[in-house]
């Protein structure tokens, strides 16, 4: 089992205990919280061309447009979650998802390009909010075997969010502007907002905060990352994630270009592959009940990895195919989509005692990996799938040796049963027990 206290206050009372109804509805907005980022990545990419002929923008310019968010999602993490272990994280969550919503209609109304990048930036700063603060909620209410159940929802989302994002903007294009989309975002985040205010009530009562103010706060970080096991995870992730957003990136060009499929059946292939994410993940909670997650995290990369050089032999020995690409990056999905729950369950449980630091950590980290691997297939060609099956390739070697000598090293260190030691990031409050592995 993982981590958890000698002596919980009432109000810290595990809502899986309190009430299944109520915990089923705290995952549902969790979920919706967590969906965000790829909501706000993705769903106005459809319209693209029309916004550069609006703003009079450069391609090069709009696309700039989506950096920015992203280079917003990851900094704002890397605040947001070290700062909730010494404010809470009703503090910083509410105003984040108000917030969300009025830059999105800024973006819905933003006369010049210049003006959208900067509103998208900050755009992701506050939607960070909803992403790091979901996964350190649940890590706050939810012990052992209903963690890693409750992360591979969360990953489901992750998964679905991607596809649908770009189906409704394509929609919302189609009776009006590519305007229309961040309206639809302005909206989505209002609506979080009514319902964040009596759905996620505060789980970290002051008594568990920690001291310090900010730095304390930030020096949790420090001691994260200076911990072997939840560093290996954290990279696990990262390295995981490179490889998803270089299929992600480069999967259009591959089928569409050097296939010759039609976007219609290219968003079938998408779809089906998606599904490999969803598919792990409706499996995962199952599993995890059965097997420890360093054996579903290893079992996980092992998938990715044959997957993917089945992919690259392909290419070499006979050229490639378009069956063979999509089963084959079908099943990179289905791995990639077992290393994500895995790990930052156990991230997540091993940072228990600063859980918006760990959740800054592993989101923050992974998109940055995911944000700097997506160019690399533009910038080493689109001609052939090999570039995009090489980036993938490598970066899941990546993640197998993080895993191997980071991972695997920490956890026979460990407790029998546990994830690893619990690391405590700072002082407490006094009068609070601290954690033992069970």
């Amino acid at each position: 089992m993982v981590p958890t206290t000698t002596s919980e206050p009432a109000s810290e009372t595990s809502v899986v205990t309190a009430s299944p109804r109520r915990a089923g509805a705290l995952i549902a907005l969790l979920g919706a919280l967590t969906a965000i980022a790829p909501l706000a990545t993705d769903m106005y990419v459809p319209g693209f061309p029309e916004m550069g002929r609006t703003l009079r923008a450069s391609d090069s310019a709009v696309q700039l447009s989506m950096t920015s968010f992203l280079a917003g999602l990851v900094i704002g993490q890397l605040l947001i979650g070290p700062l909730s272990d010494g404010l809470g994280r009703r503090r910083l969550l509410v105003p984040g998802t108000a917030l969300f919503a009025v830059l999105s209609l800024v973006c819905a109304f933003a006369p010049t390009i210049e003006l959208l990048i900067t509103a998208r930036f900050l755009e992701g700063v506050a939607g960070a909010a909803g992403m790091v603060l979901a996964r350190a909620v649940l890590t706050d209410r939810f012990h052992g075997p209903e963690l890693p159940c409750y992360f591979s929802l969360l990953t489901m989302v992750l998964s679905v969010a991607p596809v649908v994002a770009p189906v409704i903007g394509g929609a919302l294009l189609s009776v009006g502007s590519w305007r229309l989309a961040f309206v639809a975002l302005a909206i989505f985040g209002a609506l979080l907002l009514l319902a964040v205010l009596p759905g996620v009530p505060e789980s970290l009562p002051p008594e568990r905060r920690h001291q310090g103010g900010v730095a304390s706060s930030f020096r949790a970080m420090v001691r994260l990352l200076g911990h072997r096991t939840f560093l290996g995870c954290t990279l696990t992730l990262a390295f995981a994630a490179a490889a998803l957003f270089a299929c992600i990136a480069g999967s259009s060009f591959v089928f569409q270009e050097v296939y010759d499929t039609s976007a219609g059946l290219y968003s079938l292939v998408f779809a089906v592959n998606a599904c490999g994410m969803l598919l792990v993940g409706a499996v995962f909670g199952v599993l995890s009940r059965r097997l420890t997650m360093g054996t579903l995290l290893s079992a996980s990369v092992a998938v990715a990895v044959a997957a993917v050089l089945v992919q690259v032999l392909l290419l070499v020995t006979v050229g490639g195919s378009l069956a063979g690409t999509w089963v084959t990056l079908f099943f990179a999905a289905f791995g990639i989509g077992g290393i994500f729950p895995a790990s930052m369950s156990m991230g997540q449980s091993l940072g228990r005692e600063a859980s918006g630091a760990a959740s800054a950590l592993l989101g923050g980290i992974q998109f940055l990996f995911g944000a700097l691997a997506s160019p690399l297939v533009g910038a080493f060609g689109t001609a052939s799938a090999m570039p995009m099956a090489a980036i993938m390739l490598v970066s899941l070697i990546c993640a197998t040796l993080c895993l191997v000598f980071l991972v695997r090293p920490g956890r026979k260190q460990a407790p029998r049963g546990s994830g690893g030691p619990p690391l405590c990031a700072g002082p407490r409050r006094a009068g609070v027990a601290q954690p033992r592995s069970l």
